[in-house]
């Protein structure tokens, strides 16, 4: 009786079930799969966050599909302080980016057209065009000391039915930013049949080192429509705000088009709240408190892991440019799931396998780097140990 975008098992897998057994007995777990900044022990400026969610004007509901004007000229300013001019009336607020994408599957896609993914990504992408009636093709990040677009592969993996191309940037969990060359191409491929870009920036704040072939914002493209994501949840450490944007970009007419179908859009669910829109401005600005010390965090956690992980581990620490993830290359003496499982069953350690990312071959394992420095340095200490 459900729909048949519904289709996924539900069962849980053997890592869950692993870590419900070992919780169950009590075991101090070492998490170094932890995402959600709010539990990674940072220290939140509490009085200023709550005080910008009183403020009176959220007792008056005045819907504004694309958002409101103070919200949109915030997040303008945000781009602004990065040395990017963005006019507030391209910008369109969303609860979130997972929002973001279901709205522009809507937006571009008919039922049984494709969006073009990278892999290995973001495991939601295919849960999210699914329930667009969406199909989701993969186009492959390769790596030879460090990331990159497969590009022949992505041009093969173009179709009639092709109407957008996704790239994270920095792609998690790789780490790896877009470059020049690979804008280029894919403006190139994208120009002609008319697809569209989908840039996803949550990360780009969080880098490790400059680069000058590095693409850090898609947002000043002009050649074809473009459309990039962000929102407070990673640029401030504030997902339980529920606020995300989509900036639109490229060529004029069909920009304004792009707007107009997205307020409709946006008009049909109104989910954005009121009072995190007049927050919004107080909130970027507490946020950036937090963000210095999600910055710290990852930087600290990556220098440790690179100096345990050296050139005589069993491991290989794959490049990572920026995010907040790091990627740990181990031998194939076991399935991806079994190391997971050994460190977790015999060491207390919690990791991520790379299928959960699609990783193309074995065996790697995710690590996150907002875990807190000692629960991250004890957890890499047992890895090491295994190795």
């Amino acid at each position: 009786m459900f729909s048949s975008r519904l289709h996924w098992d539900l069962r849980p897998n053997r890592i869950s079930l692993a870590l419900e057994r070992v919780r169950a007995t009590g075991t101090t777990i070492l998490d170094l799969t932890e995402s959600n900044p709010t539990c990674a022990g940072l220290l939140y400026p509490a009085r200023e966050i709550v005080s910008a969610l009183g403020d009176p004007r959220c007792l008056v509901y005045e819907p504004t599909p694309a958002g409101s004007a103070v919200a949109r000229e915030a997040v303008a300013g945000y781009y602004a302080a990065r040395g990017t001019n963005v006019d507030p009336q391209r910008i369109q607020l969303t609860a979130s980016t997972s929002e973001s994408y279901a709205w522009l599957f809507k937006l571009l896609a008919n039922p049984g057209d494709e969006v073009l993914v990278p892999r290995p990504s973001y495991p939601l992408f295919d849960f999210l065009a699914q329930m667009e009636a969406v199909r989701v093709v993969q186009y492959p990040l390769v790596y030879h000391d460090g990331w990159s677009i497969d590009l022949d592969a992505l041009v093969r993996s173009v179709t009639g039915r092709t109407r957008a191309i996704v790239v994270v940037n920095p792609n998690n969990p790789t780490g790896s930013f877009v470059k020049r060359r690979e804008v280029e191409a894919l403006v190139t491929l994208c120009r002609g049949p008319g697809i569209a870009v989908i840039s996803d920036e949550v990360f780009a704040d969080y880098t490790f080192g400059p680069d000058p072939e590095r693409v850090s914002s898609l947002t000043g493209i002009e050649e074809v429509l473009t459309f990039c994501l962000s929102g407070l949840s990673k640029i401030a450490g504030l997902p339980q705000m529920k606020l995300g944007w989509i900036v639109i970009g490229g060529p004029a007419a069909l920009r304004r088009e792009a707007v107009a179908y997205l307020e409709l859009i946006a008009d049909t669910y109104l989910s954005v709240g009121t009072p995190v829109q007049h927050a919004l401005p107080r909130l970027l600005a507490a946020g950036s408190q937090v963000q210095q010390q999600i910055a710290d965090r990852v930087h600290e956690n990556l220098a440790k892991l690179q100096t345990l992980i050296g050139p005589d581990s069993a491991g290989q620490l794959l490049q990572v440019e920026g995010g907040w993830y790091a990627t740990l290359r181990v031998p194939r003496t076991r399935s991806e799931e079994d190391w997971c499982l050994e460190l977790l069953e015999r060491d207390s350690v919690l990791v991520q396998p790379g299928y959960f990312y699609d990783f193309e071959s074995e065996a790697y394992l995710v690590l996150s780097l907002l875990t807190p420095p000692e629960i991250f340095r004890q957890g890499i200490d047992r890895i090491v140990a295994e190795l």
